[in-house]
């Protein structure tokens, strides 16, 4: 539309009714529900796994890592994709791909089919994060689109800690395939609504070209690094050789596709975007928040079930407080958004989970739910203070194509850093447990007068119940241990997290590259160059 020879672009916003916008993000929230879940949810039902296709630890592992690749293989290129081949088409299709690949892992007759159609889960899964929030951000008015960052964010935030719970019923209940059956009827109605109502973005203009080389590059790099992620600790790190070669592969390949597709005209992941300095400082930040958002619903089940012998189905509900803090906390960020400024909000996140983080590292072994109910409330209100401020002080500067390429690399620096933080602070788990241990055996020792009180005490307890001599001693001997190792692994715990909230607090200079300003945006997507 020209009016006295300029150009005037009509928001993309205004061709969509009210109705056909929240029936969108109804689909959109949907499809990211079952993603982020699909992330989570298989944990619990591994050891019922192993049982039915008779495998071993490491060979069931390739079920989440395999999903965990593919995901984060295509979501630097979702961008691309969406511009290649509409974004109505992609995101239906990625919905259907999803679905259809959920029914199969329920009918898998093997480990190898089980995993072939976890990666293709994973495929399909990308889209469902990155692709959705740009779509969000071009359809809602600006002075919505706070709010509505808070509603379709609380699938994200609170997929990781529903995963567990809703897993460990289903597995407790039914049977493991049923954790994906679920995924079938919501992903008939997501793909039906996305189909109907979504039209493809008149800022996205398809490449005839197609990157090959650049796609490869970044296929091994990140499939490498994620691989590494995933399977480090089991295999001791670079201790091992395999390890060793795949860093190797990991930082050739990433450098290589950094140089390529910074020098080409048509690149698959358009880099120069990240000129914006709210997305890359976002990107950062990002990883931060999924290195504290996965660590931390990784780490506190496995406290709950490793050393308070919770199942998986009540650490699940443990978490549940947090997520609910979550869900009540959004709105109300979604409404700040557009008055406080998004570097001062995603502040008082920061700060809010480095106190529950603290509050946390005063576990004890008879630490329950009464004590862990405020640390996890706090952890939970926190984080719907990061998620919506982040977001939209890391998007809203980009306009066109530039906003689902720039999701697409925030969404992938989250999903890397989650899964750092789940291989740094499982290794870090065991590795302060050898340590504590190794210090505290110095002190149990004959002697030590306290501690030969202590095991005679121990002794003398049995032999009153009935034991022999030498059962009452080899018994006192093996509960003083077990006394040794249980506050061994309480230390490691309350090194964990002090570690993470000092990562935390590490972080906060970063909001310094944010821009002041309120997450506000003046105009709708401007032209592209």
């Amino acid at each position: 539309m020209s009016i006295n020879g300029t150009v005037r672009h009509i928001p993309e916003y205004s061709e969509y009714t009210s109705t056909m916008r929240w029936l969108i993000l109804i689909a959109l929230m949907l499809g990211t529900m079952m993603q982020v879940i699909d992330t989570t949810i298989v944990s619990v039902a591994i050891p019922q796994m192993m049982g039915n296709l008779g495998v071993t630890v490491d060979q069931i592992a390739w079920v989440t890592t395999g999903y965990i690749i593919s995901t984060v293989i295509v979501l630097p290129l979702t961008g691309w994709l969406s511009s290649f081949y509409g974004r109505k088409n992609y995101l239906t299709a990625s919905i259907i791909i999803f679905t259809v690949s959920s029914f199969l892992c329920g009918i898998s007759w093997d480990l190898n089919s089980l995993v072939f159609f976890r990666v293709l889960q994973g495929l399909g899964g990308a889209a469902l994060l990155s692709v959705a929030q740009a779509v969000i951000m071009e359809i809602f008015p600006p002075a919505q689109v706070g709010m509505v960052q808070a509603i379709y964010g609380l699938g994200v935030i609170a997929g990781p800690t529903i995963g567990p719970t809703l897993g460990g019923w289903i597995t407790d209940n039914y049977n493991w395939p049923w954790i994906f059956f679920i995924n079938v009827p919501i992903g008939i109605i997501a793909a039906t609504m996305t189909f109907m109502f979504i039209h493809n973005s008149k800022h996205q203009t398809p490449s005839s070209r197609v990157d090959f080389i650049g796609i490869g590059l970044m296929a091994v790099g990140l499939g490498t690094m994620q691989t590494i992620l995933e399977k480090g600790h089991r295999e001791g790190w670079y201790e091992s050789p395999l390890i060793i070669w795949m860093t190797i592969i990991s930082i050739a390949t990433l450098i290589a596709f950094v140089v390529w597709e910074l020098r080409i005209d048509h690149p698959a992941v358009n880099l120069r975007v990240l000129k914006n300095r709210g997305l890359a400082a976002g990107s950062l930040f990002g990883a931060v928040l999924g290195f504290g958002l996965f660590g931390g619903t990784f780490v506190i089940p496995l406290f709950l079930q490793g050393v308070r012998h919770y199942t998986a189905q009540q650490s699940g509900f443990m978490l549940l407080p947090g997520a609910l803090a979550t869900a009540f906390v959004m709105p109300i960020v979604g409404r700040l958004v557009s008055k406080v400024s998004s570097r001062l909000l995603v502040a008082l996140g920061a700060v809010g989970f480095v106190i529950s983080m603290f509050m946390l590292q005063t576990m004890t072994m008879d630490t329950g739910p009464d004590q862990m109910f405020w640390p996890l409330v706090i952890r939970g209100a926190s984080m719907g203070f990061l998620f919506v401020p982040l977001t939209m002080a890391t998007l809203l500067g980009l306009r066109g194509r530039d906003i689902s390429e720039g999701s697409g690399l925030f969404n992938l620096t989250r999903q890397v850093g989650g899964s750092m933080g789940i291989a740094v602070l499982s290794t870090m788990v065991d590795h302060r447990t050898i340590m504590h241990r190794a210090n505290l055996v110095e002190y149990v020792s004959l002697l030590n007068p306290i501690a030969l009180e202590r095991l005679r005490g121990v002794q003398m307890m049995l032999m009153s119940k009935g034991a022999s001599l030498e059962a009452a001693r080899l018994g006192a001997l093996k509960m003083i241990d077990g006394a040794v190792h249980g506050q061994a692994t309480i230390m490691a715990f309350e090194d964990v997290f002090h570690f993470v909230a000092v990562f935390f607090l590490c972080a906060l200079p970063l909001l310094l590259l944010f821009n002041k300003g309120k997450a506000s945006r003046q105009a709708g997507p401007g032209p592209i160059d």
